[in-house]
């Protein structure tokens, strides 16, 4: 099980991360108009996944605008984003934000998403929420890019994703 860090104490997180070469787990989250969506939705697509806490942060609204303008135009690409939050918050901040290049995934009916992923934080205030995290899987569910982001405050690598994304969309 991995950990990462938030405002100085560890916390745990549930599961173990997949790695580059092995298959992509299954999941279901809610989109926006309450219809589910998983992998197979995207079939045929590079996946660039982002697990994070909730778009009510700061540091989660700055990704995820971050996201929608570096890879959200990528030919045979989406980005899906899920949170913790409901559907209803996740697409309004997406409207105001003009942010048309994501796709948002709640995961307000059950954890499955962040169990599978290893991004389940297990205790401390944020219990229950996804740690930080991007996952970039190829056309055929295999996953080719991996980051966890040590400190649940701290941005990930958009270059080193930007890059993995890249190699796969050529």
């Amino acid at each position: 099980m991995a950990s990462v860090t938030h405002r100085g104490n560890t916390i745990q997180l549930d599961g173990n991360l997949p790695r580059p070469g092995e298959k992509a787990p299954g999941f279901k989250v809610v989109k926006d108009d309450l219809s589910e969506v998983g992998l197979e939705s995207f079939a045929g697509k590079v996946k660039v996944i982002v697990a994070l806490p909730s778009l009510d942060t700061p540091v989660c609204q700055k990704e995820t605008r971050e996201f929608n303008q570096k890879l959200g135009s990528m030919k045979d690409t989406v980005v899906l984003v899920v949170s913790g939050d409901l559907p209803f918050a996740m697409k309004r901040f997406c409207s105001t934000e003009g942010l048309n290049n994501v796709v948002t995934g709640s995961q307000f009916r059950d954890h499955a998403f962040s169990h599978a992923y290893g991004t389940f934080i297990t205790e401390g205030g944020l219990k229950g929420l996804s740690a930080r995290a991007v996952f970039v899987v190829d056309k055929n569910d295999t996953v080719q890019y991996t980051e966890l982001v040590p400190d649940i405050g701290g941005e990930p690598d958009y270059n080193a994703v930007s890059q993995a994304v890249s190699k796969l969309v050529g």
